[in-house]
């Protein structure tokens, strides 16, 4: 089926590659009986990819269940998903069929996969692997033919590190892994889905769209969104229903958009947001050499004025930065640069005799080479223990144990 029939079908809204490619994965894999697991943020819509599987499957005619493990309370959740005998525990006053049974022949979505606990993990991984599983409080196998999809919103090899998700589960679920971007990294659809959210509240509400200014709409594409689509629909029914004039300002928006601060700029952002791109950790590294290129220049400067100053006295704090410069065991300093390096030549009996030499070096402006130094850097600086060598660069553990495995990284 064509890609833009089944957004129209789901209402889908948006024309980024990334959310066309989770599209035509999902298409390609519904006729298979293949287990799904679908990775993202929160509200970033993973609930909508199970319900196209599913309707384009072969168990479409079958039940379709979706079911938040996180809502489930840990000490129901076996009963909920498995069922129970009648009195195998207080207040089981009959027998009651588990979402396996009720979903045989048919789909089931289990959502926020990673918070299910250890115990029920592993009747889970029965079902996939065997088809089977048994009642609380029975001893009789039952057999059911259910298609497992399941979504998370969190880092699962970070979850099996800290024991937290058995990783054959994690194998065994993630046959078909599909990503879903986080709305910033969706940047062309932000404008789109706020023109279809608020059509959609002026038809709710009888009253006329709101319209963003051209500023605004610069605002609103540059903001980071934490929330995702769900909170640009929050802040979009929000604006419909308080303000009174339908033309919107970069003010007024910037208004409803808490932590303005938070929008595209190029900063270290914690890994509870969505994973660290290369884009981010490319502008990092930018950042870094521009910070180093500017203080270099200003050494430079000043030690400059002091060669073309020789009569006159060196103040206090310009013979301390001297003095820093000075290396007591060669005479000389040699700040590194990377397109030139300075050598400043201190006669110790004569504070104002400086020679000033130059020599050009070969510069490295392969970003693959800053990117190796840093990661060497910081795990040097936390004795190999790649855990806190992320949190140092700023990049998820799993984006780290890449790079180190792409660049041959030892140690």
């Amino acid at each position: 089926m064509d890609i833009q029939a089944i957004k129209q079908r789901f209402e889908i809204i948006g024309n980024s590659t990334g959310l066309n490619r989770a599209l035509e994965v999902a298409v390609q894999v519904a006729p298979t009986d293949l287990s799904v697991l679908i990775s993202g943020e929160s509200g970033t819509g993973k609930e909508i990819f199970p319900q196209i599987i599913h309707q384009f499957s072969r168990r479409k005619h079958g039940k379709y269940i979706a079911v938040n493990c996180g809502a489930i309370p840990e000490g129901t959740i076996d009963s909920e998903l498995f069922g129970h005998e009648k009195g195998s525990f207080t207040g089981a006053l009959s027998d009651r069929k588990g979402y396996f049974q009720e979903a045989d022949s048919g789909t089931i979505f289990l959502d926020e996969i990673g918070e299910l606990p250890l115990s029920t993990q592993v009747r889970l991984l029965r079902v996939l692997e065997t088809g089977e599983f048994i009642k609380v409080g029975s001893s009789k196998m039952i057999k059911t033919n259910v298609r497992v999809i399941a979504a998370t919103n969190i880092d699962i090899p970070e979850a099996i590190e800290e024991g937290k998700f058995r990783e054959d589960l994690y194998y065994r679920l993630n046959t078909v892994p599909i990503q879903i971007l986080p709305l910033r990294d969706r940047s062309e659809d932000i404008y789109l889905l706020f023109r279809k959210f608020a059509s959609d509240f002026a038809e709710k509400y009888r009253m006329p769209p709101v319209r963003l200014d051209e500023q605004a709409q610069v605002s609103l594409i540059n903001y980071r969104w934490p929330g995702n689509v769900r909170q640009l629909k929050n802040i979009t029914e929000q604006i419909s229903i308080i303000e009174k004039g339908r033309n919107i300002s970069v003010d007024i928006l910037d208004s409803y958009l808490p932590s303005n601060s938070s929008k595209n700029l190029p900063a270290v952002f914690s890994k509870s947001g969505a994973e660290n791109s290369f884009s981010n950790e490319r502008e990092i590294l930018y950042k870094v050499l521009f910070d180093m290129k500017r203080d270099m220049t200003d050494l430079k400067k000043l030690v400059l004025d002091l060669m073309e100053n020789k009569e006159a006295p060196i103040s206090g704090d310009q013979a301390q930065i001297i003095r820093n410069l000075y290396n007591d065991n060669t005479g000389s300093f040699v700040p590194e640069e990377q397109s030139a390096q300075k050598h400043i030549h201190i006669d110790p009996g004569h504070k104002n005799n400086i020679q000033d030499t130059e020599e050009f070096v070969e510069e490295s402006l392969s970003l693959e080479d800053k990117e190796i130094e840093l990661i060497k850097k910081a795990l040097d600086k936390h004795n190999g223990k790649r855990k806190y060598a992320s949190q140092e660069l700023g990049i998820s553990e799993r984006t780290l144990y890449r790079k180190i495995k792409e660049y041959d990284i030892k140690g």
